[in-house]
């Protein structure tokens, strides 16, 4: 079943979120340290680098990618996109890997999510369930009430 999509304000020029960032802090890069945002709150399970046929991409970036698409697909049930997002938090196998792929990771990051970095947590774990997943991503998105 397919949720109706939430509607979005008219005014879709203006930030749907805030960045909060204390004056003092250096800004960081890619990530905000906290955002802040009005309207219906959309939560993603922790979500793999499968297709919709359950083909799990092979390698690290690959896998990151189809995640990053696979929020997107989810968050558009509920009439959101990555302007939305406001949280993501990443559960890696290797930290050592997502450190070794960054330079990779940034390109193919903003392909799919353009210039929006919500605030974001990584942490390593021991195992994910998925036979093969290295990287498990859940999103926390906000899409403003309507004007």
């Amino acid at each position: 079943m397919t949720a109706s999509p939430i509607p979005l304000r008219p005014d879709t020029e203006a930030p749907a979120l805030t960045t909060l960032q204390p004056p003092s802090w250096k800004k960081p890069k890619g990530y905000a340290n906290g955002m802040a945002g009005r309207g219906t709150v959309v939560m993603t399970g922790g979500l793999i680098g499968w297709d919709a046929d359950e083909v799990l991409a092979e390698g690290f970036v690959p896998q990151v990618e189809q995640i990053l698409r696979n929020i997107l697909a989810v968050l558009a049930e509920a009439g959101a996109g990555p302007e939305h997002v406001a949280r993501l938090t990443w559960y890696v196998r290797s930290v050592d890997t997502y450190r070794a792929s960054l330079a990779e990771l940034g390109p193919v990051y903003r392909r799919v999510m353009g210039r929006h970095f919500p605030a974001m947590a990584l942490v390593g774990v021991a195992d994910l369930v998925e036979p093969g997943a290295l990287v498990e991503i859940e999103a926390t998105a906000i899409v403003p009430d309507e004007a």
